[in-house]
């Protein structure tokens, strides 16, 4: 066991030193009632399901949760939580974590969840992770001996967590509002005056009968086939590639996400000269992937030339769209909505979780096509929602990352807070 390089009033030690690992109670489904406390397992503790059965009988108390345990998830997905569900019954494969006498509860907390990184790279099978009480006594962590530097420890992480947490709240607010959103202005659009149209019910005059249902009446709703050039990417293969063709970036399905491009990883292949020009991407074409899975099907993205020379595959359609007539914002933001997408999985052929459509179908797709000056005003609004949610985004990636170096420092002792403990007294 390797020594940790400590400064004074720190000591090392393993977590089986610093706490008791309390495995939960095997329950059977002839144990399980309507009434009673709830049995708490794997699906509750990873948010993944609210849904649980009781038990209302009486079995050893150390089984039993209140506020403020840690729960140690060691089965299948390895996690730590602190529990805030009152009292409740442990199921197996879940630890209750008792910190010792000396050891802090917040603070053991954060050194827990950071020792789970390691585990994970370590635990046993590929699918299936699992950590066995055991080998916690391989994980090597480092403590203050005071009490009071511990809690000050955990005072800091917990003022980032609830910042972290506040953030993700946000986030998934603005998502829900951006779905609605989309529907209402994709739907009613834009009036004169700058405001969203009155719904049908409370305004049907202002509505006509269309192929995709009521819309404004200054509306059409016209076939994607007559508003665009529509062209499947390169097909590789066929003949070896010669060291003279350009290199050029190569879109994949797996690039063109819903409303975005992942450029993190882009292949680069020599293609040749013709095909290079053939195949080009320029700004404000639509990219509109082919198949794979049902989310990726036919969602629509805007090339905003991010990259100098890049062509596409042939599971990708390039859309071009005709000048003054479709905007290729509002198109990409159609394709994501959910009228897109169901025209799409109606419209595909099948298989198992995959699916495809073929250029004439994407012709065939009906997209409502407002006034021009409405599709901008549509577009302004989705875009200045949309870079709201992306700012909210990348605060927090920044809080994690701020988390993560903040918890290698605090946590190994490299950066001390009894400075702020002297302050504090």
């Amino acid at each position: 066991m390797p020594e940790l390089d400590l400064p004074q009033d720190w000591e090392q030690k393993t977590l089986i030193d610093l706490a008791g690992f309390i495995n939960g109670f095997p329950f059977k489904p002839s144990d399980w009632s309507e009434t009673g406390l709830p049995i708490v397992r794997i699906a509750q503790i990873t948010g993944s399901s609210t849904a649980c059965d009781y038990f209302r009988g009486s079995i050893n108390h150390l089984y039993k949760l209140e506020t403020g345990d840690i729960v140690f998830s060691w089965s299948g997905t390895l996690c730590v939580v602190r529990w805030r569900g009152g009292q409740a019954w442990l199921n197996q494969h879940l630890f209750r974590v008792i910190p010792s006498p000396n050891i802090d509860n917040d603070f053991f907390f954060h050194l827990l969840s950071h020792a789970v990184e390691s585990m994970e790279k370590s635990a046993h099978g590929s699918t299936m992770k699992h950590i066995k009480r055991g080998e916690l006594k391989k994980y090597n962590v480092a403590t203050p001996v005071w009490l009071e530097e511990q809690q000050k420890i955990a005072q800091i992480l917990d003022t980032l967590d609830t910042q972290i947490q506040k953030t993700e709240s946000l986030i998934a607010k603005l998502e829900r509002i951006k779905e609605g959103l989309l529907h209402d202005l994709l739907t009613r659009g834009i009036d004169q005056n700058g405001q969203l149209r009155p719904t049908p019910e409370q305004a049907p005059v202002l509505y006509k009968e269309s192929a995709l249902g009521l819309i404004p009446k200054e509306w059409e709703v016209r076939q994607l086939g007559s508003m665009a050039i529509i062209v499947s990417g390169v097909t590789l293969g066929g003949q070896l590639p010669s060291s003279s063709w350009p290199l050029v970036a190569y879109l994949r399905v797996a690039n063109v996400q819903d409303g975005y491009l992942d450029l993190k990883e882009v292949k680069f292949l020599r293609v040749k000269p013709a095909d290079v020009e053939k195949f080009r991407l320029v700004p404000g074409d639509v990219l509109m992937n082919e198949g794979g899975d049902f989310d990726k099907l036919g969602r629509g993205t805007v090339w905003e030339g991010e990259i100098e020379q890049c062509i596409h595959q042939n599971h990708v359609f390039r859309v071009r769209t005709f000048p003054n007539m479709l905007d290729p914002y509002f198109l990409a933001y159609f394709s994501g909505s959910s009228m897109g997408k169901s025209y799409f999985i109606k419209s595909s052929k099948q298989s198992t979780n995959l699916a495809s459509i073929n250029s004439t179908q994407l012709k065939a797709f009906h997209v409502p096509v407002p006034p021009f000056p409405e599709q901008m005003s549509i577009i302004n609004r989705l875009k200045s929602h949309k870079k709201r949610l992306d700012m909210e985004i990348r605060n927090l990636e920044k809080l994690r990352a701020q988390k993560t170096g903040l918890m290698d420092d605090l946590l190994s002792g490299h950066v001390r807070v009894t400075t702020l403990l002297k302050d504090a007294v």
